[in-house]
């Protein structure tokens, strides 16, 4: 979810259109892989520097191609901590609905 401050921006047309014509560029060079991992395809556009108050409203920071990755969710939310915290990303359940430990895609 989006901070307080970055939802107008997160909400905007030209945000809209940035994320679009990225995710169609990267579609372009490698068929839309996540950009880290490039073991699947790519899920969330990702800003390399995080925006805050200060630098939200630079292009150079908030809508140039320089700045963004296409990542998979997975590397998405490591990038941010997410999964660390929660160690959940480790564990899917088998089909009787015990926690077994995620298997690796293959390569």
């Amino acid at each position: 979810m989006a901070k307080e401050f970055a939802r107008a921006f997160y909400n905007s047309d030209k945000w809209k259109r940035c994320r679009a014509a990225y995710i169609a560029y990267r579609k372009g060079v490698d068929g839309g892989m996540c950009e880290t991992c490039h073991d699947v395809p790519g899920y969330i556009v990702h800003h390399k520097t995080e925006l805050n108050p200060h630098n939200i409203m630079d292009p150079e920071v908030a809508l140039d191609f320089k700045n963004l990755k296409y990542d998979c969710l997975e590397c998405h939310n490591k990038e941010h901590g997410k999964d660390v915290v929660a160690g959940l990303a480790e564990y899917d359940f088998s089909p009787d609905g015990q926690i077994i430990p995620r298997q690796s895609p293959p390569k």
